[in-house]
């Protein structure tokens, strides 16, 4: 799933998406923004890894069971 179709998804055009930023940039400041984002980042790999793990975990537990 691409970053423009969960746009797509929740309905948010270019002007949405400007307006949003820019109320980011108005309350975090310019800065904290790239800080953000990278917590951000690590957070939603953090969650794939995690699913994975547990993907891998089961579909190994389902080959065992065989």
């Amino acid at each position: 799933m691409t970053f423009a179709s969960i746009l797509a998804f929740m309905g948010l055009g270019g002007q949405e998406m400007l307006l949003i930023f820019l109320a980011l940039l108005l309350f975090f400041g310019a800065k904290k923004l790239p800080e953000l984002a990278r917590g951000l980042g690590r957070g939603i790999r953090e969650f794939k890894d995690a699913t994975k793990e547990v993907r891998d975990n089961i579909e190994d537990g389902l080959k065992e069971s065989k």
